[in-house]
């Protein structure tokens, strides 16, 4: 399993989230505290976004571990953004550790992330590809559970795209989410899928924590706040209440703040420019 965070709000540097605190994600990449496997260093990845340039994020991937690239290093000490989602892997049994696995995917103006896995993807592969449409099944240039998702979710923005973009966004995940599981139900058997996961146009973002498991899932936390502060590698949200204009979700708290709460199983939590908007239970059904 992977490990992930999620920002967006009042500019911070990206250090702040990935090199400065104590458990910071590059402490993560070496020493995860929630999950069996401590290590995640099968490579890693940066989607961040910079709206005064253009809507569409920048990608930094590398296939070496984040504790060892001094280019991510550099990077993350002078970055400015409002907006940034950052993952460190560790590749699930029998992908390859390629550039093209790591993540975060983009496409457009949407950048997207996973940790877990989907059941039995080996077995509804190909009706999976079978269902796609031309650009979404070109986009795809790894190998993973996770991109093939993100070809479905890609889909599913274009075919809601006649939506705000605050409804589009969670109806695009849910319908594919729900798609998913049912062509684990009719292929893939009874494995069970393990789903974090976060999609941002980087002015709203879907984060999710979702698994078939009735005994296990993935960590996710929450946190949020006027404001992020890293001070000597201590990292708190300051001022939490109603006007919160900060959020940070991750697979692990960063730091001891008080301020981490655990994002409900089988949920969905709706950002927008650095406020919660919504928070919603995930029900399976008949896809949209």
């Amino acid at each position: 399993m992977c490990r992930f965070t999620f920002y967006q709000g009042k500019p911070i540097r990206i250090g702040s989230l990935i090199t400065e605190p104590k458990h910071s994600l590059i402490h993560q990449s070496m020493m995860a505290k929630e999950r069996e496997e401590p290590l995640n260093g099968d490579g890693f990845g940066l989607a961040w976004y910079s709206k005064d340039l253009e809507e569409e994020p920048a990608l930094f991937k590398s296939v070496s571990p984040a504790w060892s690239n001094q280019n991510l290093h550099e990077l993350s000490r002078v970055i400015e953004t409002t907006c940034v989602m950052a993952h460190v892997r560790a590749a699930t049994q029998g992908f390859n550790v390629s550039e093209s696995n790591c993540h975060p995917f983009k496409w457009k103006q949407f950048a997207f992330m996973h940790n877990g896995d989907i059941g039995g993807f080996r077995k509804i592969k190909r009706p999976l590809i079978h269902q796609l449409s031309e650009e979404a099944f070109q986009h795809i240039k790894g190998s993973t559970d996770s991109e093939h998702f993100f070809a479905i979710l890609i889909d599913e923005l274009i075919r809601l795209q006649h939506l705000e973009h605050w409804d589009r966004l969670p109806t695009a995940m849910m319908s594919a989410i729900k798609k998913v599981i049912a062509l684990i139900h009719e292929h893939g058997g009874d494995e069970h899928s393990y789903m974090n996961m976060v999609l941002t146009d980087g002015h709203l973002a879907v984060a999710v924590r979702f698994t078939t498991d009735p005994d296990y899932a993935d960590s996710l936390y929450l946190n949020l706040g006027k404001k992020y502060v890293c001070e000597n590698g201590v990292c708190f949200m300051m001022d939490p209440g109603y006007h919160e204009k900060s959020v940070v979700i991750s697979s692990e708290p960063l730091s001891k703040d008080p301020g981490w709460e655990k994002v409900a199983v089988n949920s969905m939590v709706l950002v927008e420019e650095g406020k919660i908007r919504d928070k919603m239970e995930i029900h399976l059904g008949t896809s949209g």
